[in-house]
């Protein structure tokens, strides 16, 4: 900054003294010009002289005091360039510092790394130092045990041969032949005692068995009709559709809105189609439309007004329907709401099967059975008939039919070997009592008699691709056949390969893996056949 002024003022004072010899000499040329001598200066040229050097002075002084401002100017930007660095200095500084603190750390946490890779690498090499110990020990012992073993192979081989040359047999031989003879022997003696036992009780089973329900089913006479999901109601003309659809549709949305059931007019003659998958709304709405065409005035209000009545009639014919059911059970003395949850089942399907009279076929069948086996045939209907009751409130009680009938039959009193029929029916808790055992058949023969329940084509025929993918899986098996609607697999097996025994053995595992992994009604048959033939020609 001292340097800046110092050059500053130097320039100064030489334009000055630049200014001022330059004055001078134009003042001697000047006198010079008009004489060759000297001679003494005029005012007018003093004046002349003092004006330049006035101006001089002046253009001097202006340079000075630019001179000093640059100065000035250059000693702020001195200052603040002095500051920056000193600034910079100290961050330099604190940066330095800091590196060098984290270089310190640095250096005592690799100094402490070293020291732990080295402590490990001690550690490692008496490690190693041990297994190769243990190694050479090992080595030592499994020498000594390949003495050893040799010695005791020796022996064996010594006494093995002396008792091949005694018996006449190899060891393996000898071995072989005596497995073979008893487990022979067992699986013959076992399958023989299993088989006289399972003979005897199925023929003694099955002949009573075959009895009783030959009996209880040609005893009962059922229609063999399945429900659907549309309804028809027949018109007494075609103009009668006019006025159904009402103006703009207005009448026809105006039922399907209330009574939440779809209405189909289509090109058949005189007759329109309802079709929902709840029977009771079917029901109803069906009522309601009959009473419409036959009153002839067809609007919203009216619609609503004959709605109305109409769901009366269903309660009251529901409640009709379980006091008939009873009637012609023999029942009298029930709780009247379990009469009217009875009669609801008259509008429930099952598999396409009309759940009220399934419940009045089952209980036929129960009773038939009861009075063969001499046990109490009111009691047995009573059980078989409510043990569906549950279907009344699926949809409205979370659970099994099964659980939530057993607890209605017994929040309204019923006997306790009445509730566990109900419970038990479907396994869903362990049957305890031969009630349950005779509900659960009489059920299992109604749901499965011909015609009663609808099953798909595909699942039927899936089904039966099943039962003969089963049966052929087995070893030995040669062609299986399913019939009678997949109520039985014929199974032919190679004779050859399969002894009367595993024939046994085959139908057994059969039969255990369909009821493991098949939902079917009623039974399903196994019958394993194996065919030896022997031919010769008389020539």
């Amino acid at each position: 900054m001292e340097t800046a002024v110092v050059v500053a003022l130097t320039v100064a004072v030489f334009v000055f003294a630049f200014v001022a010899i330059a004055a001078l000499v134009v003042l001697v040329r000047r006198t010079g010009a008009q004489s060759p001598r000297v001679a003494a200066p005029t005012p007018e040229q003093l004046e002349e002289v003092n004006a330049e050097l006035e101006e001089a002075r002046r253009q001097a002084a202006e340079i000075r005091a630019k001179a000093e401002a640059e100065a000035g100017e250059a000693l702020s930007r001195s200052e603040a360039v002095e500051k920056t660095a000193l600034q910079i200095r100290k961050e330099v500084e604190e940066e330095s510092r800091v590196l060098k603190g984290e270089l310190k750390e640095l250096r005592s946490d690799l100094e402490r790394r070293e020291n732990r890779l080295a402590e490990r690498e001690q550690r490692l090499d008496e490690d190693a130092r041990r297994q190769a110990e243990r190694g050479r020990k090992l080595a030592e012992t499994e020498t000594e045990l390949a003495h050893r073993r040799e010695e005791l192979l020796k022996t064996e081989a010594e006494r093995r041969a002396i008792l091949e040359r005694v018996s006449g047999f190899t060891a393996d031989q000898a071995k072989a032949d005596l497995v073979r003879e008893i487990e022979n022997q067992a699986k013959r003696e076992a399958a023989l005692i299993v088989r006289e036992i399972e003979s005897a009780a199925r023929k003694e089973g099955e002949k009573r068995a075959c009895k009783i329900v030959t009996l209880a089913v040609q005893r009962v006479a059922t229609e063999q009709t399945a429900e659907s999901v549309v309804s028809v109601l027949h018109l007494p003309g075609d103009e009668m559709k006019g006025r159904i659809i009402g103006r703009e549709g207005r009448n026809i949305r105006a039922f399907e809105t209330t009574t939440g059931v779809n209405l189909i007019i289509d090109d058949t003659p005189e007759a329109v189609l309802l079709s929902c998958f709840d029977p009771v709304r079917r029901e109803t709405a069906r009522l309601t439309l009959e009473k419409l065409v036959l009153d002839g005035r067809i609007h919203p209000q009216r619609i609503e007004e004959a709605y109305e009545r109409s769901k009366g009639e269903v309660r009251d014919l529901c409640v009709r329907a379980g006091e008939d059911a009873l009637v012609e059970l023999g029942i009298t003395d029930m709780h009247p709401e379990l009469i009217t949850l009875l009669g609801q089942l008259r509008y429930r399907t099952s598999y396409g099967q009309n759940v009220l009279k399934h419940l009045i076929e089952s209980a036929h069948i129960a009773g038939i059975m009861a009075s063969e086996l001499k046990m109490d045939a009111m009691l047995l209907k009573r059980c078989t008939v409510l043990h569906d009751i549950g279907k009344a409130l699926t949809h409205e009680v979370e659970g099994s039919h099964a659980l939530i009938g057993a607890e209605i039959a017994r929040r309204y009193g019923e006997h306790e070997d009445v509730v566990h029929a109900i419970e038990a029916h479907h396994n869903e808790v362990e049957v305890r009592t031969v009630e349950a055992v005779l509900t659960q058949a009489a059920d299992a023969i109604s749901g499965s008699r011909p015609g009663a329940r609808r099953e798909s084509l595909e699942a039927y025929v899936k089904r039966l691709e099943r039962l003969e993918e089963i049966a052929q899986s087995y070893d030995g098996v040669e062609k299986v056949f399913a019939m009678q609607a997949g109520r039985e697999i014929r199974v032919m097996v190679k004779p050859d390969s399969v002894d009367d025994i595993q024939a046994q053995v085959i139908a057994r595992d059969v039969a255990k893996q369909v009821e493991e992994e098949l939902t079917y009604p009623g039974q399903i048959r196994i019958t394993v056949v194996r065919e030896s033939r022997a031919i010769e020609f008389a020539r």
